[in-house]
């Protein structure tokens, strides 16, 4: 396993209860692998990798999107990231996914596992929260990005 960058703290949130737990995201020559200390929790070859979606505000929150059809994927990885852009920049660069990067404003679906979806909502407010909500939606509350 050759490492092309140093591994990242990134923050992952569970498919069903939204629980952050911490872990590193490291990329290699073919996969994203998200560790915990020093166990593997998942694996995602590029080849699998159907896309990347960010949010438009500044939540540090992005989704892998991988192919369901696999049963080693459980679904699509939502992580938080202090830098965003940089992770997002090497992922896509080293999946060759530079076009599959989506910025999406009002929410993100994402494949919870076979045949069911979540969704992250986005609202613009003055402090970052993330929660689950009433309606079992990720819900994520975070200031606008300042454009120059």
């Amino acid at each position: 396993m050759l490492l092309r960058t140093p591994p990242v703290p990134v923050v992952k949130y569970d498919r069903k209860g939204y629980k952050a737990r911490a872990r590193q995201l490291l990329l290699t020559q073919n996969a994203a692998i998200i560790i915990e200390e020093s166990k593997i929790k998942q694996r995602i070859d590029y080849s699998n990798l159907t896309g990347i979606s960010v949010s438009s505000l500044s939540d540090n929150l992005f989704v892998l999107h991988v192919h369901c059809e696999d049963n080693k994927q459980k679904g699509d990885v939502v992580l938080q990231s202090d830098h965003v852009i940089e992770t997002l920049t090497k992922t896509a660069m080293q999946a060759g996914k530079v076009n599959n990067v989506n910025i999406n404003q009002g929410s993100i679906k994402f494949t919870v596992g076979q045949g069911k979806e979540g969704i992250i909502d986005f609202i613009s407010g003055s402090e970052l929260l993330i929660a689950k909500a009433k309606n079992g939606h990720l819900t994520v509350v975070a200031p606008r990005l300042n454009s120059r």
